[in-house]
């Protein structure tokens, strides 16, 4: 089918929301799928505040309907409550067409610690904006049931994966000067991250931070004894996750957390809160969870490396696409504007360029 993916979040941004569409969208075009997707960088746009490196689209209602009418898709899923969501829900209710939506992130919670607004007002709103959702796709079971009890409906699973090719174990030479062992975070230095609460323990060894956001000059002039790689991509990210002996996960409010994924991929026991998140993704023998952080992190150097590994190859791409893919909500009626010629932008089909360029 012609699957289209509405996102407030796409490249450049580096982060878990972002790695799973772009995963999922060049997988599902592999199973014979035309993706198309429509992103803040097709517009005008501001950065969003308090976090400079994310775009949101500017008054893009006309646009966007000229982009999905020239696209002419089977399916459309709503990937984030952004102003992109947002305008993307009016044209399918207003011409009455299906279409799912994911819950990507804690949005009340990141709303609340960074701007103090009560959860109950946030909740209601994002309960709004998925109430109509022929699917509301959740990562875990935990997050399943916190989302029942608040009110959400048409509850569905969509799991996530890693790329065991390229996530793999492997030297731990990158790093010869750090003492060890080596806890190591990567991900966004935000203050939702909780970063603080690792950087504080007193561990022995070394402690390495990957990755780059609006808290990195505070924590850097808080802690000078820890190592900041700064954001790191490709073969440099995954020689980083290989440097380390324990993956620190201090958040408590992501809905899956990738990077633990990842880490276990490249042989990283985990060390974390018992909290939605990890409670989900680890396992036995792969990770520590323990309400101390650092009681946890020393506990996690004793699991098996070769454990981790193992326990990392049962989530795929594959089967989290094929989820996704079942969860789609296709229209029942052909598409009525099929032949309409190109806007100025039309919505990219990255992972098809062929495709792309004729319909251009």
């Amino acid at each position: 089918m012609r699957l289209l993916i509405v996102t407030d979040a796409w490249h450049p941004q580096v982060n878990g929301v972002v790695r799973t569409l772009d995963t999922v969208a060049r997988e599902a075009a592999a199973a014979g799928h035309t993706v198309g997707v429509i992103s803040p960088d097709l517009f005008r746009s501001i950065p969003m505040p308090g976090y400079g490196e994310i775009r949101l689209a500017l008054v893009p209602r006309r646009r966007l309907a000229r982009m999905i009418e020239h696209f002419a898709p089977d399916a459309i899923h709503i990937a984030t409550e952004g102003p992109l969501g947002w305008a993307a829900r009016r044209y399918c209710l207003k011409r009455g067409l299906p279409f799912t939506t994911a819950y990507h992130t804690r949005f009340p919670e990141y709303v609340k610690a960074r701007f103090g607004v009560p959860l109950p007002i946030t909740y209601a709103i994002v309960r709004r904006f998925h109430r109509p959702s022929r699917a509301l796709m959740v990562a875990t079971r935990t997050l399943h049931g916190e989302l029942a009890a608040r009110g959400f409906g048409n509850l569905r699973a969509w799991s996530r994966g890693v790329d065991l090719e390229r996530f793999t174990p492997g030297p731990k030479d990158l790093l010869p000067d750090l003492p060890r062992p080596i806890f190591t975070y990567v991900g966004r230095l935000a203050v939702e991250k909780n970063i603080d609460a690792f950087l504080a323990l007193d561990l022995p060894g070394s402690k390495l931070v990957v990755g780059d956001g609006p808290e990195m000059a505070r924590l850097k002039a808080a802690y000078p004894g820890v190592h900041f790689a700064g954001a790191r991509h490709g073969d440099d990210l995954v020689a980083h996750f290989r440097a380390g002996d324990v993956f620190v996960f201090p958040s408590k409010t992501d809905t899956f957390g990738l990077v633990m994924l990842e880490a276990l991929a490249c042989g990283l026991p985990v060390a974390a809160y018992p909290v939605p998140g990890p409670q989900d993704v680890l396992g036995p023998g792969v990770g520590v969870m323990d309400e101390d952080l650092g009681a946890a992190c020393r506990r996690a150097l004793a699991l098996d490396p070769a454990a981790c590994r193992a326990y990392a190859l049962d989530f795929t791409w594959a089967a989290t696409t094929a989820q996704f893919v079942g969860n789609i909500a296709p229209f029942e009626q052909d598409w009525p504007a099929r032949g309409l010629p190109a806007p100025r932008h039309a919505a990219r089909i990255p992972h098809q360029p062929a495709e792309f360029n004729r319909r251009r």
